[in-house]
């Protein structure tokens, strides 16, 4: 009995030792085909523990006895288990591949979406770009034409101010030419009254013999201060032109025709700067700047 069971258990463990070896063999062989195909593969296998062997309880005996040389017809060979090959599913492989196409088709149709999105938006951009260049040169035209419209208001209105100024101005040049010839008319009529009255007085002096005594003065005091040279004889005779200040003081002295020699004539001027100033007419209107003078002294 006890032999039995020794033999039960020794043959569980080889054939437990045989399926694990097998087992081995099998998975390094085809795990670079599952590595390969998308499909997994199974592998069927019976596997003997000892929990599969019902055993009794061990009963202690109380001593052991020998234990039997097996025999070759003792020795059980264990039983080879082959593998069970699984064809890998067709329909599972496409499965996936149609799944990865789709999710390619996917990912194609959303890259398409965004690339649409992006060129709307910067399609929207360059719009909004140009939109807002053309609302800039737009302002710009304005603001250039505004600023030509009040240059050219500021220049009619500078031309304005200056036409008026000219206007003004003129209006001043004739207003003073007028007023400029009315008072040359004015000195002019004055001057010409002034010349009637004086020209009225002389003639009333002349009438009067103001005149004659004033030259006849004039005369005396040159006769006076004359030293006559040795060279003087009777009869002498002498046209002499007298230039004078309003004071009476002599500035020059010509001979204009004189019987005498030059000694003589030299001192008739002689004795008309001595005579300086001269005597001042009775009437002031008789009064003359350049006189002609008769000196006779034996008068």
């Amino acid at each position: 009995m006890n032999g039995a069971r020794q033999n039960l258990t020794s043959f569980s463990l080889a054939l437990l030792l045989h399926v694990t070896i097998v087992g081995s063999f099998f998975l390094s062989v085809d795990l670079s085909e599952i590595a390969r195909t998308p499909a997994p593969l199974s592998i069927k296998a019976t596997l003997v523990t000892d929990a599969a062997v019902a055993l009794p309880p061990p009963v202690e005996p109380a001593e052991a006895p020998p234990q039997p040389v097996p025999t070759e017809q003792d020795v059980v060979e264990p039983a080879v288990v082959e593998p069970t090959v699984v064809e890998p599913d067709l329909s599972e492989q496409a499965r996936i591949a149609a799944e990865e196409e789709k999710r390619r088709q996917d990912a194609l149709i959303e890259q398409r979406r965004l690339e649409e999105i992006r060129r709307r938006e910067a399609e929207e951009k360059r719009k909004a770009e140009e939109k807002a260049r053309q609302e800039r040169e737009e302002q710009a035209r304005r603001q250039r034409e505004e600023e030509a419209r009040r240059q050219r208001e500021a220049e009619a209105e500078k031309e304005r101010q200056r036409l008026e100024a000219e206007r003004r101005r003129q209006e001043d040049i004739e207003r003073q030419r007028a007023e400029n010839e009315r008072l040359r008319r004015e000195a002019e009529a004055a001057a010409r009254q002034a010349e009637i009255d004086a020209e009225d007085r002389r003639l009333a002096a002349i009438r009067s013999g103001a005149t004659e005594a004033y030259m006849f003065a004039i005369q005396q005091k040159v006769v006076r201060n004359w030293v006559p040279p040795a060279s003087a004889r009777p009869g002498l005779e002498c046209d002499v032109r007298v230039r004078q200040l309003q004071s009476g003081e002599v500035v020059s002295v010509n001979i204009v025709r004189c019987n005498g020699d030059a000694a003589v004539q030299r001192s008739i001027e002689a004795a008309v700067f001595k005579a300086s100033p001269l005597p001042q007419p009775s009437d002031p209107s008789i009064f003359e700047r350049n006189l002609m003078l008769v000196f006779k002294p034996e008068e």
